[in-house]
């Protein structure tokens, strides 16, 4: 079974992480001061929220989160305590108790280890191999399809965050704002892909379901905070340098499976984290040939989010693939798992903290923010299944070289549409980081055992 995960102490770190940020707030008070004079005398005409109150924002999030999670893990610890698993029962309350506490019993059966689809497997073995154009076109449809998904996603994401929208006031004139309600965008992706895992787990056959349900909510959690972090995090860095620091989250991915999975790694992957770390820390120290310098108060908030985004996305991937591992669920299952839990607490908290109604009037009154984010979550929630599809046909490697390209393309695509200028000392940093991930992928498939068939 799993093994025990601190996760209190992760959380209270993460806290202090944040509460220790709250001595810069003087500082950035004061930039709030300055931009104010500046558009007051026309000198900045669009609205920077880069200021905004993220850690009053973070600790409203949290409460609301804690409203549900406190409670739950109460009576879930009450009810295993007790003998409620081993009494009979047939009510609709019982069943729907034991799906969501204790899950169904495992039962062996050729249907359940063939995945749910026992005729299928030996239809896969019957037929012939795919031929060199099939494959190839299979293959340029998965890297088309996450391209394309993931390009556009990752662009639409920087220009709701970073962007205004105009708003027409009644008297005629127009206003520029923004949209800085995070955790709302998160809501939306994660309704919108809960909806299409619903849909393909009515019309697909699925094996056998033995997970209890409160398990995703650990991994539901942190995706939403991780999610609310990337998102929060385009107020105060670039988006070239949020994706550099996610493509170095291989580091606090090997900490978080030495706490949550005791994982040992081979050599190759500690000079990966190392080159890594070299090319990050060359980026964000190059120089700005544009001139333009950040306060230290916005640098050090971004770095806390930044750290904060890969914290919670490295545990979201050990804790699932724990899950994978012991209960054996399909991909479409746990993303519909993930989802279910990541809409309640995001909607719950948001309802709490009185902003839901508010960010829904937002996107009534705004068709241009309405139109971005439906593109946002539609792409988000198409690229889940071409990860899963592509994972299926050949594997991860080939994923995470698809992966690593969209990365670079990511980061070229943003420089371009938005103007982010790049330094020698930062494009040296952005190659380091890139060599260092193809360096892991051909080491990867070097160790992997030949195997025939």
């Amino acid at each position: 079974m799993f093994k025990s995960v601190s996760v209190h102490r992760i959380t209270v770190l993460l806290l202090a992480l944040t509460i220790y940020g709250a001595h810069v707030k003087g500082d950035e008070a004061l930039g709030d001061t300055e931009n104010l004079k500046k558009a007051s005398s026309g000198q900045n005409a669009e609205v920077d929220t880069r200021n905004d109150s993220w850690i009053e924002n973070l600790m409203w999030n949290l409460l609301g989160y804690a409203t549900i999670i406190v409670p739950a893990a109460f009576i879930i610890r009450m009810l295993k305590n007790s003998n409620f698993n081993e009494r009979s029962g047939t009510g609709c309350l019982f069943r729907s108790i034991q799906l969501c506490v204790f899950g169904t019993p495992h039962v062996e059966s050729a249907d359940v280890e063939a995945g749910g689809n026992k005729g299928g497997s030996s239809k896969d073995e019957s037929s012939p191999p795919s031929s060199f154009s099939q494959t190839s076109i299979k293959l340029l449809f998965c890297a088309a399809g996450l391209q394309l998904s993931y390009l556009t996603w990752g662009v639409l994401q920087e220009r709701i965050v970073t962007k205004t929208y105009e708003e027409h006031l009644p008297d005629g004139s127009v206003k520029l704002v923004k949209f800085t309600n995070s955790q709302f965008l998160v809501f939306v992706n994660r309704s919108l892909a809960l909806v299409v895992a619903s849909v393909c787990i009515l019309f697909t056959r699925q094996p056998r379901h033995t997970a209890p349900l409160y398990k995703y909510s650990y991994s539901s959690f942190s995706n939403i905070m991780s999610s609310w972090c990337q998102y929060e995090a385009l107020k105060f860095v670039s988006f070239p340098t949020q994706v550099l620091c996610k493509a170095s989250k291989i580091i606090p991915v090997m900490i978080m499976g030495k706490i949550v999975s005791n994982k040992s790694y081979p050599y190759h992957e500690y000079v990966v984290a190392v080159l890594l770390s070299a090319g990050v820390s060359l980026f964000l120290l190059a120089a700005d040939p544009s001139g333009k310098r950040t306060s230290a108060a916005t640098t050090f908030s971004g770095a806390i989010i930044l750290l904060g985004y890969m914290a919670f996305d490295s545990f979201t991937s050990n804790w699932q693939s724990e899950l994978f591992s012991v209960y054996k669920m399909s991909t479409i299952q746990m993303m519909f798992g993930a989802n279910l839990f990541s809409c309640l607490f995001t909607v719950w908290s948001m309802i709490e903290g009185g902003n839901f109604l508010s960010a829904v009037g937002f996107m009534m009154s705004h068709p241009e923010f309405a139109y971005h984010a439906t593109i946002l979550s539609l792409t988000s929630a198409t690229g889940q299944l071409f990860i899963f599809y592509t994972i299926q046909s050949f594997g991860p490697v080939v994923f995470t070289i698809i992966m690593t390209i969209r990365m670079m393309l990511s980061i070229m695509l943003s420089c371009i549409i938005y103007n982010h200028p790049l330094s020698a000392q930062a494009l040296l940093g952005v190659i380091v980081v890139f060599v260092a991930l193809f360096l892991r992928v051909y080491a990867r498939y070097r160790a992997k055992p030949s195997t025939k068939g």
